[in-house]
């Protein structure tokens, strides 16, 4: 078969076999956002480019490579959402939000889009989860949202994800931390790659971040950016270590961690299993919302990789629940008999439960083959001679046991009642004691 087109490298489609899958890890990432208190936002997919040239940072990898930006008809130039931050701010600060009090916590899934190699759990197109918190200066936030991702773990029984933490300080004490950066990087000048020679001057922390073997080599040996802290920013640090171990959650600092967008001050972390890397960062932009021509307002949150995610829990053996099956398939046989058929399935669903029948002009054989692959829990057979005695015959499709069963609205009701009280139960023994 020749196709006109084929999916874009880099975007993938999730399949109705599988899709079960990330419905049940956005599930459990609704419910832990609602147990902390954060409601839903939803952004639109593209935004103006400055946006993110001015959150994200002209410095990054993200804007100086990797955004999906172009121009429209009207001149203006756009861009696909590289990551959910700047959107999620822009929005809080266009509608309002701080009206109604802080803090103001919103979570979000949403697909992401940055032009890069396609590598081991990340796409071009990918997803994320996020949370973000606006109003909240508290080391109590930062614990708290740090809490927040790892609660999703928990609950997903992931192993030997350990948590990463570091500070990099504020604008009082990152200036002098800069100057040390800059005098170390520019001994090793010659030996940079040409990104960061560029880096050098404009933002040399961004070479920390680097992924070429030479630069990340030379950054090994980099001057620490915790031996430059001002006194609030070491006090605010040790204060989330201190609720960290409160709330019992394990951690190591790691003075390499600076996270790869500009917008980060402070608390930066991230959750990280030797299976597949990094699954989760964040931390606190306390100048984002300033950036973006609002009043300071500290600011923090996390975007968690839902592709690699799944990859994790692939890794790990971890079992997602199969998604519901069939409750009842109903095979009429004859014009009247399919229309009782057709009656029927509409009244389970009514009751909550799912109900197929054949839309394509299957045989019984074929219909009932049908059955079997979709894993009908039940069949019911209605014939001519069905519709004359009013029943049919129920087919536990698990067991083969079979019983007739009356068509009147009455005895439905009560089947169904019963087999929605008690979906583990003997539904053909309760059949026959209700006969």
């Amino acid at each position: 078969m020749d196709l006109i087109t084929k999916r874009v490298y880099g975007a993938e489609d999730i399949l109705p076999a599988d899709v079960y899958k990330w419905q049940f890890l956005e599930d459990i990432m609704r419910s832990q956002a609602k147990a902390y208190g954060f409601k839903e936002i939803r952004t639109p997919v593209f935004e103006h480019t400055e946006l993110f040239n001015r959150s994200v940072g002209d410095t990054t990898d993200i804007v100086q490579k990797e955004m999906y930006t172009f121009t429209t008809k009207g001149g203006d130039s756009l861009s696909l959402k590289p990551e959910g931050t700047a959107g999620a701010a822009r929005a809080m600060l266009e509608h309002g939000l701080y009206n109604d009090g802080y803090p103001i916590k919103a979570y979000y899934l949403t697909a992401c889009y940055r032009y890069e190699k396609k590598n081991y759990g990340r796409q071009r197109e990918f997803h994320q989860f996020g949370m973000e918190v606006y109003g909240a200066a508290s080391a109590y936030a930062d614990a708290e949202v740090m809490c927040a991702a790892h609660s999703v773990f928990d609950r997903l029984d992931v192993q030997n994800i350990s948590l990463e933490i570091n500070s990099i300080g504020c604008k009082e004490c990152r200036p002098k931390y800069t100057a040390a950066l800059r005098e170390y990087f520019g001994s090793h000048e010659s030996e940079l790659c040409d990104t960061c020679r560029s880096r050098l001057t404009r933002n040399p922390m961004r070479i920390l971040d680097c992924k070429s073997p030479v630069c990340s080599k030379i950054a090994a040996d980099a001057p620490k950016v915790l031996d430059f802290l001002c006194e609030e920013c070491h006090d605010h640090f040790e204060e989330v270590k201190g609720c960290l171990n409160a709330a019992r959650i394990k951690y190591q600092v790691n003075p390499s961690i600076v996270r790869g967008l500009d917008y980060y001050t402070r608390t930066v972390f991230e959750f990280v299993a030797p299976e597949v890397g990094t699954v989760c960062g964040g931390g606190r932009y306390d100048g984002l919302i300033e950036e973006l021509g609002g009043q300071h307002t500290p600011s923090l949150g996390f975007g968690m990789g839902m592709e690699r995610l799944l990859l994790l829990l692939n890794k790990q053996n971890i079992a997602i629940p199969e998604p519901p099956v069939c409750d009842l398939f109903v095979i009429g046989l004859g014009e009247k008999a399919k229309q009782k058929a057709f009656s029927l399935i509409e009244g389970v669903r009514s009751a909550s439960l799912i109900a197929e029948g054949d839309i394509v002009g299957r045989t019984l054989k074929a219909q009932m083959k049908y059955a079997n692959k979709i894993h009908a829990r039940f069949s019911m057979v209605i014939g001519d001679s069905e519709m004359e005695e009013n029943c049919a015959v129920l087919k536990n499709m698990t067991t083969k046991e079979e019983t007739k069963v009356p068509l009147d609205d009455g005895f439905f009701n009560a089947f169904f009642a019963a087999y929605v009280d008690d979906s583990n139960s003997d539904l053909i023994n309760r059949l026959n004691k209700m006969k």
